[in-house]
């Protein structure tokens, strides 16, 4: 398990859970919840958490001393060229190429990915340089539009987001993961530990959870078991789980008993 290591784009990360950092009610609290994370990376959106404004409170200047990565995203968005516009300005102002593709449909609802227009952008960035992690639905074909555009990572949605629901469609995302050959990382919908280790379980490279650790009654415990069960679940799933069947099987020895 040392060596098992997560590598997006030309990146490696020994963690493989990614946090996110809206939610909280201060920084101080998004910091404190993402190291007990053992996080490598944290995704911001652009358009509500100031990472380019050095005259207001950055949450940038709270993770100068970590190896923390910033993975700046396209919340807010509902378009292609708003994504791709903004984008661009983030790495002027920043320098950071690794970003999180998420262009919403439906802003009223569900909440769910507008998959067309993130396909067209992923395109654009992709040629631009940029290591682009796409947030997509559960559905393998698209996933594989998303890697032929050039994502370097897919983000199939477990649920709704911020909905705690969990993986509502386990089936699609091992189906993903048999489909494309760049990572695959849960996100949205994950509402507590054990849906992060049934994600991993599925055969996901990683998962991605915001609310569930954020709106935790202790965010910092929950950051703690989120942790923990992303390498359960992947050790769970390195290790090779028993078939399933509708019939039992004894766990101890059924030759030589004593017979009375």
């Amino acid at each position: 398990m040392n060596n098992d290591t997560l590598i997006i784009g030309n990146q490696s990360f020994k963690s493989r859970l990614i946090v996110g950092s809206g939610k909280y009610p201060d920084f101080k609290t998004t910091y404190e919840a993402t190291l007990a994370s053992e996080a490598e990376m944290i995704t911001v959106a652009v358009r509500r958490v100031n990472i380019t404004n050095p005259n207001e409170e950055n949450l940038l200047d709270y993770f100068k001393n970590t190896k923390i990565q910033f993975l700046p995203n396209s919340a807010g968005c509902t378009n292609a060229n708003g994504a791709i516009t903004l984008f661009r300005l983030t790495r002027e102002a920043t320098g950071i190429n690794f970003i999180k593709l998420e262009i919403i449909g439906d802003t009223q609802k569900t909440l769910y990915p507008d998959v067309l227009e993130t396909l067209k952008a992923c395109e654009t960035l992709a040629k631009d340089g940029f290591v682009v992690l796409a947030y997509s639905n559960d559905d393998p074909v698209m996933a594989k539009h998303l890697e032929n555009a050039g994502a370097s990572a897919v983000m199939p949605l477990a649920a709704p987001i911020g909905s705690g629901l969990g993986i509502q469609n386990r089936y699609n995302i091992a189906f993903i993961k048999s489909a494309i050959k760049i990572p695959v990382i849960v996100d949205a919908g994950v509402g507590c530990a054990s849906d992060a280790a049934i994600a991993m379980e599925l055969g996901a490279d990683g998962v991605l959870t915001n609310t569930a650790i954020a709106q935790a009654k202790n965010p910092i415990l929950m950051a703690q078991a989120m942790a923990q069960a992303v390498k359960a679940g992947r050790a769970s799933y390195l290790a090779g789980r028993i078939p399933k069947k509708p019939y039992a099987t004894a766990s101890s020895p059924t030759d030589g008993l004593l017979e009375f």
